[in-house]
């Protein structure tokens, strides 16, 4: 899989949220993850919810040709980790 994103975007969403895109896109590797359309927007956005190092992560992506942009990411809110936790641990 090939990914791309905006490097300004990732180092401003590093600088204030922790978070960096490099380190997620390990999520795309085939682990329980739970997947959403996010609506509102004149492209499809995906939301990808799955777990690293113990936390719960999201990641906001769209596909852009043969590759993952990745447009945002951040912590799982807490309805979205109550949604993955159902979903894999019942």
């Amino acid at each position: 899989m090939d990914f791309e994103w905006d490097e300004t975007k990732r180092l401003k969403v590093l600088a204030q949220r922790g978070v960096d895109f490099i380190d997620l896109v390990v999520l795309f590797d085939g682990r329980p993850s739970l997947i959403y359309v996010s609506d509102g927007y004149a492209e499809v956005r995906n939301v990808t919810i799955a777990e690293l190092t113990g936390k719960l992560f999201a990641v906001i992506w769209t596909m852009r040709g043969e590759k993952i942009r990745i447009i945002t990411a951040r912590r799982a809110r807490h309805e979205e980790e109550r949604q993955y936790r159902q979903l894999f641990y019942g």
